[in-house]
């Protein structure tokens, strides 16, 4: 089994991060605002490094469901710090690591401090022209250093080098390796102001059921295709233009078939076993996508999942009907309480969020992804990057699919 941990910059510019342990140990510049997605294996450790004109700051260390089942986290300043960062557990402010207002309180220290400790200081303490602190260097090879950040910050990150190595260690630093609660996602938040994540990351794991599935509904390879709402609606159908390893030629322009469902209905959509493709509300964007194909190559089941990276109009799910259980998608409204920078209307008006990824109607919107992010979260639906959505198969190749 995998978790997510969600690497979120709130600041106003793009911020770099090394990657250890994770993402093939590439670095990953997340955008204003915006949040990166990273994979990371039940067993896996790692940190998550700030990086500042070129220099290692702040990090966030992990290792998931480690001893007794608990994940391991802290925030660590031990090689230098640039910028403000808390890890936890996401929707869980009780395991989080780290001092949000960690320069501001750096500077204060730094401009209250005697001229002594100023001289001691001087070549590993960087100011810019206004004598502000902007960086430190490596607490581990400054012992003044380390004396002059417990002075603000002791017990609230990792400063000294630890227990290890015949040494004891501080104990407020050897507390900050302590367990958190089980095996969850975990959110990482870099800012320059307050890193204070957001007051929720994900949302609440889905339902584990749906109205229940009728079986005399599953006619052969196709879809279980159910209206949650009062109206009636249509439902398009777009094949693939092409398929390949892992990549797709999406259709955007011819869909076969368009289904209308009533109100609080349900029936069945026969589909070719050749199906590769996706369901939307409509034929407009932005859209929620049922993204799925009916027979894989590989072993000859139903495979699918739910996309937002063309926008959203409402929730969905897409289940499967041979008897596993198997579930994904969310069932709560995430659209009309989104902020108006997030939102994109539909050519007829129709309240939607914007993509994530881009298309002909502009780039990427930072907006949409920050609000997917805390209100669904990458595991429950396609937000950003190709990874970290649970599929759902079906070896009986037809899905109960449910629009909200």
């Amino acid at each position: 089994m995998s978790r997510n941990i969600y690497v979120t910059n709130l600041s106003g510019h793009n911020q770099e991060f090394e990657v250890h342990g994770w993402n093939d140990n590439r670095n990953i510049n997340v955008g204003a605002g915006q949040t990166y997605t990273i994979n990371a294996p039940d067993g896996s450790s790692g940190a998550i490094i700030a990086l500042h004109d070129g220099h290692e700051g702040e990090q966030a260390e992990i290792t998931k469901n480690g001893w007794g089942g608990n994940d391991f986290i802290d925030l660590s300043n031990i090689v230098g710090a640039g910028g403000n960062m808390t890890v936890q557990q996401v929707n869980d402010p009780a395991t989080r690591k780290g001092d949000p207002l960690f320069m501001q309180h750096l500077n204060d220290a730094w401009h209250r401090a005697d001229q002594g400790t100023r001289q001691a200081l001087e070549r590993c303490v960087h100011r810019d022209n206004n004598d502000n602190v902007t960086r430190i260097d490596p607490i581990k090879d400054w012992p003044a250093l380390e004396t002059f950040v417990r002075t603000f910050a002791d017990g609230k990150t990792y400063i000294g080098n630890g227990a290890w190595g015949g040494s004891p260690g501080n104990a407020n630093d050897n507390n900050q390796s302590s367990a958190a609660h089980g095996n969850k996602d975990i959110q990482v938040t870099y800012n320059d102001g307050d890193a204070t994540p957001p007051t929720s990351q994900a949302a609440p794991e889905p339902e584990p059921a749906l109205a229940s599935i009728d079986s005399a509904q599953v006619g052969g390879p196709g879809i279980i295709l159910r209206n949650h709402r009062n109206e009636q609606q249509q439902y398009a159908f777009y094949n693939n233009y092409w398929n390949g390893n892992g990549t797709a030629g999406a259709n955007f322009d011819h869909p076969d078939p368009i289904i209308t469902v009533n109100g609080q209905d349900s029936l069945f959509v026969p589909l070719a076993e050749s199906f590769k493709g996706r369901v939307q509300r409509g034929t407009q964007l932005p859209a929620t996508w049922v993204e799925f194909q009916i027979s894989a190559a590989n072993d000859g089941a139903a495979h699918g999942d739910i996309s937002l990276q063309q926008g959203c109009d409402g929730a969905a799910t897409i289940a499967s009907t041979d008897g596993s259980g198997r579930f994904n998608g969310f069932q709560h409204d995430i659209v009309s309480g989104a902020p108006e920078a997030a939102v994109r209307y539909k050519p007829d008006g129709t309240r939607a969020l914007d993509t994530t990824v881009g298309n002909w109607n502009g780039g990427p919107n930072g907006a949409a992804i920050e609000w997917e992010m805390a209100q669904v979260g990458q595991r429950r639906a396609y937000i950003v990057g190709g990874t970290g959505t649970d599929d759902v198969a079906s070896a009986n190749k037809c899905f109960a699919v449910d629009f909200y």
